[in-house]
Order: C-alpha cells, then sequence, then structure tokens
C-alpha cells in the first residue's frame, strides 16, 4: 500500500513528492517512481525505484557501490532515538562519494532536520503535524558549525586561523 503523501523539503526548498513509498512486495503503480525495502531494490533496480534502507542496514563495500548507482536512498527513522541512520548517511557521502539525493523518512523531527543536514542529507520527508515553515527555519539553526560534517569539511577554529592568516598577509 502506497504511503500518503508528506512535505519534501529538498536542498532547502518544499518541492513535490515525485516517488511514492511502497512496502515490501506491494504491486508497482504503472509509470510511478517508488521508494522500495532494499531487497526490492535490488531485484528490480532501475531510474524509477529507489532503495529505502532499514536504521540497522549494514552498508557493506558492496553494497555501497550498488548503491551509488540508485537515484535517490531513502533512510528509515523508525523512532527519533534511533540514530544509526545518520552514520549510514555520512559514510555514503564522505567514504563512498554518493552524490545523489539521500532522504530521511519516518519519524523524523523537525529539531534533528540541521545535525541531519550536516551528516549528508538532503532531503527530509516531514511527518504531517510538522508545520513546513517550520522545518525550514531548522535548517539554519546556527550560522556556524564547530566540528567539521559534510557541510563544511574544517572545524571552526581552522576556518578561523586560516581567515587570521588571509587577513595577516593583506596587512
Amino acid at each position: 500500500m502506497p504511503e500518503q503523501q508528506r512535505s519534501l523539503i529538498v536542498d532547502g526548498s518544499v518541492v513535490p513528492d515525485e516517488w511514492t513509498r511502497l512496502d515490501a512486495d506491494a504491486e508497482r503503480p504503472a509509470d510511478a517512481a517508488v521508494i522500495v525495502p532494499l531487497a526490492d531494490w535490488q531485484a528490480a533496480r532501475g531510474p524509477a525505484v529507489a532503495p529505502l534502507l532499514a536504521s540497522d542496514t549494514e552498508l557493506t563495500r558492496e553494497l555501497a557501490a550498488e548503491l551509488l548507482e540508485a537515484p535517490l536512498i531513502a533512510i528509515d527513522f523508525p523512532k527519533f532515538t534511533d540514530g544509526r541512520g545518520y552514520s549510514i548517511a555520512r559514510l555514503l557521502r564522505e567514504r563512498h562519494g554518493y552524490a545523489g539525493q539521500i532522504r530521511a523518512v519516518g519519524d523524523v523531527l523537525i529539531d534533528q532536520l540541521f545535525y541531519m543536514s550536516r551528516c549528508g542529507f538532503n532531503a527530509f520527508s516531514l511527518r504531517e503535524d510538522q508545520i513546513v515553515e517550520d522545518a525550514l527555519n531548522a535548517l539554519d539553526t546556527f550560522s556556524l558549525s564547530y566540528q567539521p560534517g559534510t557541510d563544511t569539511g574544517e572545524p571552526l577554529f581552522r576556518r578561523r586561523m586560516r581567515e587570521a592568516a588571509r587577513q595577516r598577509d593583506v596587512a
């Protein structure tokens, strides 16, 4: 059974969701772009089929190599306290070089969006009870980050040291 439409934020903008999430072994609607469980994706890859990774997915090198072909990768958060999806996204971006859309789905809280974006997520499927404007604002919760992330490769102290050196060179 297809999942009910939710608000979708991609790269900081609200966009219509052109993908339908299906449960395992569900009948695929004709001409529909679908997000399916990993095993179903592995059996029926294509430009309109994307994998849904469970939070307990073991991201082996072999699996990561397969996923590089995916048009998007959805990572499920079965409950907001399960942080394993953060690690999966960061590994996909930094270690394996996945450049496509990584979408957070499931129990995604607005308070987590900023941190998810730092780990490599660039798309967020919001719950029905969440206000889209609040979610967009949450993406800019902090203007600076101390730690490096997929969005900023250097820690803040190195960025400041580089800027100070640049100013000394100019003076």
